[in-house]
C-alpha cells in the first residue's frame, strides 16, 4: 500500500492508464479478427473495407504509445499480406 502522497497518485493513473490500454488492446484485436473473417469470407470489397480499419486502429495504438512503432508496422504488414494472398 502506498504511503506517501505521490505515491497514491501514481496508483490512481497507473489504474487509469491501463484500463485505457486495455480498452485500445481490445479494440486492436477486434479489428484484427474482423478482417480476418471478412478475408475468409472471401468478401474483397468488405476485406478492403475491414484493412482500412484495422490499419487505423493499429496507427492510433501506436501513437498512444500502447504498441512500439516497429510492432505497429510489422502487423499493418503482416495483414496486408494476408489481403493481397486473397486478392491474388
Amino acid at each position: 500500500m502506498p504511503n506517501t502522497k505521490s505515491a497514491i497518485k501514481r496508483t490512481k493513473q497507473a489504474e487509469v492508464r491501463r484500463q485505457r490500454n486495455r480498452q485500445v488492446k481490445s479494440r486492436l484485436k477486434t479489428a484484427i479478427k474482423q478482417f480476418l473473417a471478412a478475408v475468409q469470407g472471401e468478401e474483397s470489397q468488405e476485406a478492403q473495407r475491414k484493412f482500412i480499419q484495422a490499419t487505423k486502429v493499429i496507427d492510433k495504438a501506436a501513437a498512444k504509445g500502447v504498441l512500439h512503432k516497429r510492432t505497429a508496422a510489422r502487423k499493418k504488414s503482416r495483414l496486408a499480406r494476408i489481403l493481397n494472398k486473397q486478392a491474388g
